[in-house]
């Protein structure tokens, strides 16, 4: 009799074992608020000392191409956890993609989080020299006064999803629109139907 309980008993502890571990698994990444979780894009990456977090260059809407002679934003947020503070003072990117400008150096003060795009753009690449579609990696060096250089490869991603808040891209195209369908004219046999 003692055997059957005692059975009962570790069935019953491994169900309630199993039922919680099931339950945990069914919650999600966010077990705590119970909400989707939806991974970005953008790049993150601790490098030198300097936490580099959503970075990506601001692409066109989708469905359209930023073309040759655009510009695209880089967008990035810094945390400087080196012991003194530091600067962003430029960004190196192919010649063969366009031209780089900084349009001043980025302060880093140590242990604040820096915006850097936010509300305005400050580093873009200018003169496109192919079109860019949205998807596609662009290599690019961040030169700090301090910590050096980092290696990147940023990705270009569409304005489109929570992205869409962002201003559109300097010299960035609309996406194409679809032509209306012509409606059905009135012919003269429908008026004269009723004669």
């Amino acid at each position: 009799m003692t055997r059957n309980i005692r059975h009962r008993a570790i069935v019953a502890a491994a169900f309630l074992a199993a039922a919680s571990a099931l339950a945990g698994c069914g919650a999600g990444s966010d077990a705590i608020t119970n909400k989707p979780y939806a991974p970005t894009e953008a790049l993150t990456v601790k490098a030198n000392g300097i936490d580099i977090s959503q970075a990506f260059f601001l692409g066109p809407d989708s469905g359209a191409t930023l073309p040759e002679g655009a510009a695209t934003p880089l967008y990035l947020s810094l945390i400087n956890t080196n012991a003194g503070s530091d600067q962003l003072v430029g960004l190196g990117v192919d010649p063969a993609l366009g031209t780089a400008k900084v349009s001043a150096p980025v302060p880093l003060p140590h242990n604040q989080r820096v915006s850097v795009g936010k509300p305005t753009p400050t580093i873009l690449i200018e003169g496109l020299k192919k079109p860019l579609r949205g998807g596609e990696g662009v290599k690019v060096q961040l030169q700090f006064a301090n910590a050096g250089i980092v290696q990147l490869t940023i990705p270009v991603i569409t304005r489109s999803r929570e992205f869409t808040a962002y201003p559109q891209a300097p010299g960035a195209s609309a996406a194409p629109t679809p032509s209306a369908t012509p409606s059905a004219t009135a012919t003269g046999e429908e008026h004269s139907s009723g004669h």
